[in-house]
Formats: C-alpha cells, structure tokens, sequence
C-alpha cells in the first residue's frame, strides 16, 4: 500500500502552520514590542528496510525574530523603549517573573505601574507610585515622583526598572 498520502498530509498541516504563524506577525505587526515567530520546513527522509524514496515536512529551527523594531517617540512620560537585547521585568498572573519589551506603563488605581496588567517590578519588587504624582523615567531606568504643589526640586526617587539583557 503505498503511503504518499500521509506524506501529502504532513506537508498540507505544516503548510496550514506556517500560514497561521504568517497571520499571526501581520496581525502583531504594529504591536509594541512584538517579536515576529520564525518557522521553517525542512524535508525529512523516511528511514526504513525499503529505498529511501519517501521524505516527510517537518518545521525546522522555530524561534523569534529578535531584531529591533523601529521606535516611536510618543511624548508620554511612562512609555519606555528599550535598546538592543533588553527586557522589562514584570510580575506574571501565577507570581512568577516574566518579560517583556512593552514599554508602554501604566499607572492602575493603587498606584501600582502595570504593563498590560502585569505590576511591573523594580529592582527592589514592584513599584508604585504616590496617587496624582507627576512621574518621570530617566534614561537608566530611575522612577522619579513630585507630588502635586511640591516644588521642582523635590522630585523623589521612588524606583528603577529591572531590565534584564537577552
């Protein structure tokens, strides 16, 4: 009985998931911080007692695309960008810690900085910041508050970002 028929199959359901891995960067394209899904097919001979007349489709070398993409000046004091191989730690919803290259922070009604959600941890855990502050990020990651009618030269430290390297 002859089995090109699974051989076609192999080849149509690696078709299908590289077409949903292409679906997935277009739909994902302007997303901050995305990082495309590389997927690859390679031809696999069949090994067996017969000739080796018969190759199998599997996907080869999965991964990510970790170039940078372009960066957006946005003029929002809590939207960050990262250069390179950085990454923001956050806290993920089982408490575990996570990573990401959203830059685009929040401030939830406790005053907690969130990305998507997800408190976003400093060095010294997650940060939060004094209800109605003005918040500034500087450049190596440092969380500065002044609170309302306080004079400008009484901006607090209250944070620095965790960024971790690839």
């Amino acid at each position: 009985m002859d089995h090109a028929i699974y051989t076609a199959m192999g080849a149509a359901s690696q078709t299908l998931n590289q077409q949903a891995v292409t679906a997935s960067n277009l739909a994902n394209a302007s997303t901050p911080g995305f990082r495309a899904q590389l997927n690859a097919l390679r031809a696999v001979p069949v090994e067996g007692l017969s000739l080796p007349t018969r190759t199998l489709v599997t996907a080869s070398t999965p991964g990510a695309d970790m170039t940078p993409g372009k960066m957006d000046y946005t003029s929002r004091p809590l939207d960050v960008a990262l250069q390179q191989d950085g990454w923001l730690a956050v806290q993920s919803a089982d408490g575990s810690e996570g990573y990401t290259r959203n830059g685009s922070i929040q401030v939830d009604p406790t005053g907690q900085l969130t990305i998507q959600g997800h408190p976003v941890i400093g060095e010294a855990g997650p940060i939060a910041v004094p209800e109605g502050a003005e918040i500034t990020i500087a450049a190596d990651g440092t969380i500065s508050a002044l609170n309302p009618g306080d004079p400008a030269n009484t901006v607090a430290p209250v944070g620095r970002l965790k960024l971790v390297k690839a």
